[in-house]
């Protein structure tokens, strides 16, 4: 706790000085520096406002990172948005699309960019529900069963492997629609953030609902760059 003659010196300011505000400032800060953080359960998922985590189903991650492997050997991610942190390797498709369009690797969102507060949108409406088809590479691999699980308990849309770079944030902003998480490569470091809660999501094969509809950023503290398979729901 504070030295008595600290407190006795700012009960002894002039009257001109807010002396109890002062007091009292200093008696919370000796409070706060008493109650030192847990830094022991960082890399844990807590749970919160616009970010859960099903209890079904649940994929093998270690499968999922030994197939994403070989998909990268025949292509790589669009670095499109490189200039961003992140790649975008598209799963599914609309029907008579490479995937590839800036659409399909970004859409629509809202931001508040700049000193006004202002929100303003970007980028082109998706139609989410027009995603039907996996990309050939994806073809007869566990992705393509992920896929077909996951649309068994919710309409699935675009379905992106998205690669994050170390030591970078995405834009704070808002989507039109939730999203589906798999983390298949992550660490500590990465977080995903829903307007003010703030987690970790391991790898540990469950699926993540992250309401992406407040406003929300992913950002990769880490050494080693973070990746999730990202699914949009049609709604």
């Amino acid at each position: 706790m504070s030295p008595p003659s600290v407190i006795v010196g700012l009960l002894r300011r002039p009257p001109g000085v807010a002396r109890y505000d002062l007091l009292m400032s200093h008696l919370e800060l000796d409070h706060w520096l008493e109650t030192v953080p847990d830094a022991t359960r960082v890399a844990e998922f807590v749970e919160g406002p616009g970010i859960r985590r099903l209890s079904t189903p649940r994929f093998d991650v270690d499968r999922l990172t030994e197939e994403l492997g070989r998909v990268l050997d025949a292509v790589d991610y669009d670095q499109s948005y490189g200039e961003w942190g992140f790649g975008t390797l598209p799963v599914t498709r609309r029907p008579g699309t490479d995937g590839r369009d800036p659409v399909d690797l970004s859409g629509r969102f809202w931001i508040r960019p700049d000193a006004s507060y202002t929100e303003i949108a970007r980028d082109d409406i998706v139609d989410e529900a027009g995603y039907t088809e996996m990309l050939p590479e994806f073809e007869g691999t566990y992705f393509e069963q992920i896929v077909a699980e996951l649309r068994e308990i919710a309409p699935i849309g675009r379905v992106r492997v998205n690669t994050k770079s170390v030591f970078n944030c995405n834009s704070w902003h808002r989507d039109p629609e939730p999203r589906l998480h798999i983390p298949i490569i992550t660490n500590p470091g990465a977080l995903f953030v829903v307007n003010h809660h703030c987690t970790h999501l391991p790898a540990d094969g469950s699926v993540y609902f992250t309401d992406t509809r407040g406003y929300h950023t992913a950002l990769n503290g880490g050494d080693d760059p973070r990746v999730h398979l990202i699914a949009a729901l049609a709604i």
